[in-house]
């Protein structure tokens, strides 16, 4: 059968017919929070580049943790930036480390949210990569080779430091080959067995991470990050990235960017049964913010659109720094 027996319109024409046949929704507990962490005390700087994103000192950390818990959202996704950096990124895996002493601070306070460490050195090393280096001059211009093997070591002791210190979830986002096995077997060696990998499986070496370097001064000081990271030209790279991370023990997955990427979150989702996790990332946040400043769009529906859109794709979970942003206008709409 078809028009004038059948008429779509007949399901849209009201609110309440449009909400009762929904297919998609967004709710409070898809969300996790980022959050950059530094030393000092008094910090709440704003980041030029991200607006409404701040710098926090632990000392002003609880003010923006007990806004999160009170907004209901479920869970905080933890970037350090340290006091001094080294080659192989040593302030990552201390006791003490920035990101150690705000999960320990964070769950002293609220011991329900949850805290996702990011498992990473570029924030920790002086070269600004993800691993151990080898460096070289090249034609008068410092080079280097990303190690992976030797890197893996690291991050087991990043990952087992961050679980000690009360981290609930682990999320390596290095893209070393093999590091989810290594953590895992890391992270199970020290008795965490029951901590959860959330594997940035699929992370692209994307423009949009622009306002993150300037956030996390995690800019690489040579080079770039396309051998380790993937080109966004591949989708069917994206599977077997996942695939070998499932066989390594990955609880979720991830795909970053988002926004650029939703027929990778889609292929990820027709073909993975694991939680999917979108990671909506500085360069969108930023770009919406500036556009919705001039007074060009709309930010709130745009935002909305946005989100839903990931959700449709497949996402289970979405990492975005509009967490508080949604939270509110979600409420606002009971």
């Amino acid at each position: 059968m078809t028009f004038p027996i059948v008429r779509h319109r007949r399901l849209r024409q009201s609110a309440a017919i449009r909400g009762m046949v929904r297919e998609t929704v967004l709710t409070v507990d898809d969300l996790i929070q980022p959050i950059f962490v530094t030393y000092g005390s008094g910090v709440r700087n704003e980041i030029s580049s991200m607006p409404g994103v701040f710098h926090f000192s632990l000392d002003t950390l609880e003010q923006e943790v007990k806004e999160i818990v009170d907004l209901g959202i479920p869970a905080v996704l933890l970037f350090g930036i340290p006091e001094s950096k080294d080659s192989v990124g040593t302030p990552a895996f201390i006791d003490n480390g920035i990101v150690q002493e705000a999960t320990r601070k964070i769950k002293s306070l609220y011991p329900d949210l949850l805290v996702v460490a990011d498992t990473c050195l570029c924030e920790f090393t002086d070269h600004g990569h993800c691993g151990m280096v080898h460096t070289f001059e090249r034609d008068g211009h410092v080079c280097g080779d990303v190690l992976n093997d030797e890197s893996l070591e690291l991050l087991v002791r990043t990952a087992v430091s961050q679980a000690k210190a009360g981290a609930d979830i682990i999320a390596p986002s290095n893209m070393m080959d093999g590091f989810v096995q290594a953590i895992r077997s890391g992270l199970d060696e020290a008795g965490f067995n029951y901590i959860p990998i959330m594997s940035y499986s699929v992370k692209y070496a994307s423009a949009f991470y622009g306002p993150f370097r300037e956030a996390a001064d995690s800019a690489p000081q040579f080079g770039d990050r396309k051998t380790y990271q993937m080109d966004p030209a591949n989708a069917r790279e994206a599977l077997r990235e996942a695939e070998s991370d499932v066989l390594e023990g990955a609880d979720m997955l991830m795909v970053k960017p988002a926004l650029a990427f939703m027929d990778i979150i889609r292929m990820l989702r027709d073909q993975f049964d694991l939680p999917l996790v979108a990671y909506n990332v500085s360069g969108e946040y930023s770009m919406v913010k500036a556009a919705a400043q001039n007074g060009w769009i709309n930010e709130r529906a745009i935002v909305m659109e946005m989100l839903l859109g990931m959700k449709r794709a497949g996402a289970d979970i979405i990492i975005t720094y509009f967490a508080k942003d949604v939270a509110r206008w979600l409420r606002s709409d009971r």
